[in-house]
């Protein structure tokens, strides 16, 4: 990979986003998301507004990955960010995660969050899990039972977290 970037994502990076998001959830191995879920369906929880931030990892013109950031609850508990992070399938395994990771947590701190949040990481999702533990973040606890994997059946899902 050469140069990649990891920037604010606006309107015109949706067209490439969407084919990412869209493998994910079909896939319906790491996203709690519904595996028939629509483009429109889609932009609306992906595509976040202030409070939140939405950001791609390009290389020139092409969209290698994003993250959504966005408060964890609302009123006491906004104070907290939550993350999702999706990395397209051929810019896997090269650094793309950890920068948006590295990126998504300056944002936070920046924006005076006081800690990041993960809700639901899939325990079966190991390479998610590694790279979190080495940012920081500590599985807090797993809910047994709690995502239907596709193929493995009901797994655990982590709740993961780390001051920023």
């Amino acid at each position: 990979m050469s140069q990649v970037i990891v920037r604010p994502a606006t309107d015109d990076d949706w067209p490439a986003l969407w084919p990412i998001v869209e493998a994910v959830a079909r896939a319906g191995e790491t996203y709690a998301y519904p595996r028939d879920l629509t483009e429109s369906a889609a932009r609306t929880i992906w595509m976040q507004t202030p409070p939140g931030m939405t950001l791609v990892a390009v290389e020139g013109d092409h969209v290698l990955g994003s993250a959504r950031i966005t408060p964890n609850q609302m009123g006491g508990g906004a104070h907290v960010a939550n993350g999702s992070f999706m990395v397209g399938a051929a810019a896997r395994g090269v650094g793309v995660g950890r920068q948006l990771g590295e990126t998504a947590l300056d944002w936070a701190r920046n924006a005076g969050l006081r800690a990041m949040q993960f809700n639901a990481v899939v325990e079966t999702n190991t390479t998610a899990v590694v790279l979190w533990k080495s940012l920081g973040f500590e599985i807090l606890a797993t809910v047994p039972e709690a995502f239907d994997h596709p193929t493995q059946g009901l797994i655990g899902l982590h709740i993961m977290h780390r001051q920023v």
